[in-house]
């Protein structure tokens, strides 16, 4: 009598070989896979490419991660899909932004630093326009990204630096911003490598400013990475993985050349220039994701610039600041 797929011997030998398989793979088996929705602004820049290139390398699955990307014009969006709910974890938001929208009881948490100083941000014209330095920016319309980003709170510094009464305005993520500087639609753009390098090297445009100088900026963590509220309180265990994979994609991006590459064809750029980009731009100690430096400063600065109203508590601050321990 031939056996059909039905008989019972067949389906005892198949449990067989499932069970076979899982004992075989024991770690494959019982290591959870947790998905998170990302959103991401600025996409293509060195501070913000962690998660894409630990997700290429296989990090982020090794830990069990999966990671869905949505790409935005910068922290004033990102900010808002976190508080929204429909995004899990925020890459790159504005770190006074941040704590202004968990002052307002937002559901906002900070789970990482993300950069500290602001030499990577810079502000720019046309090689032709008549403007020589930032001191000549009174009347004139300067970019930065969005509401609540680091480009915002940074030039915000620079005008107080300068003490001049320039005209900000939210041209969106870099790339956009390049078109309008160089179609006349804004007198200054802002730009963060490797958007406007190339541009820089051929003289199409002149650097007028960098966010290092305002000074105020220098020590502080300008941009963070932030969570959900509620994800945090349900997820916290995947959430810690999450934030285990992420320092170890840090790392390789740095160590180990093959993370430069993956960043370069992810960037679509040279080599040579991400080369470039880490070591003048982006040392591995301005992206240290485990403290948010430079707090009374960070006050201080949102303060003025009205995006708090006082200063957080520490109970608040330790509330509102939690980042997973590194293992």
């Amino acid at each position: 009598m031939r056996r059909t797929p039905n008989t019972p011997r067949f389906k005892r030998l198949a449990l067989a070989v499932c069970l076979l398989a899982a004992s075989a793979a024991p770690g494959l088996a019982q290591q959870p896979v947790d998905t998170f929705k990302l959103a991401i602004g600025a996409p293509g820049n060195w501070d913000t490419c962690v998660p894409e290139v630990g997700k290429r390398a296989g990090i982020f699955r090794k830990h069990g991660i999966e990671i869905e990307s949505l790409f935005t014009n910068g922290g004033g969006e990102t900010m808002q899909a976190i508080i929204s709910g429909s995004i899990d974890i925020g890459i790159a938001a504005g770190t006074a932004a941040a704590l202004g929208a968990y002052a307002k009881g937002a559901p906002v948490r900070i789970i990482s630093a993300g950069t500290t100083g602001t030499g990577d941000l810079f502000w720019y014209v046309p090689a032709n326009s008549p403007i020589k330095s930032f001191k000549d920016t009174a009347g004139k319309t300067v970019a930065y990204s969005t509401n609540g980003a680091s480009t915002h709170t940074t030039l915000l510094a620079l005008i107080d630096t300068f003490k001049v009464a320039a005209k900000p305005i939210s041209t969106g993520a870099s790339a956009v911003t390049l078109t309008q500087a160089m179609s006349g639609q804004i007198d200054v753009g802002w730009a963060s490598p490797p958007f406007g390098i190339d541009q820089l090297q051929d003289g199409k445009i002149r650097l007028i400013a960098r966010g290092s100088d305002a000074p105020s900026t220098a020590e502080q963590t300008v941009r963070v990475h932030i969570v959900n509220a509620d994800v945090l309180a349900k997820r916290k265990a995947a959430v810690q993985r999450f934030m285990d994979a992420y320092r170890e994609a840090l790392d390789y991006l740095y160590n180990d050349p093959k993370g430069v590459e993956i960043y370069a064809d992810y960037a679509k750029i040279d080599v040579s220039l991400a080369k470039r980009i880490r070591d003048e731009f982006m040392p591995k100690a301005a992206m240290n994701p485990d403290k948010v430096s430079g707090i009374d400063a960070i006050t201080r600065d949102a303060i003025t610039f009205k995006v708090l109203q006082a200063p957080l508590t520490e109970a608040q601050l330790t509330d509102a600041i939690q980042i997973p321990p590194r293992h």
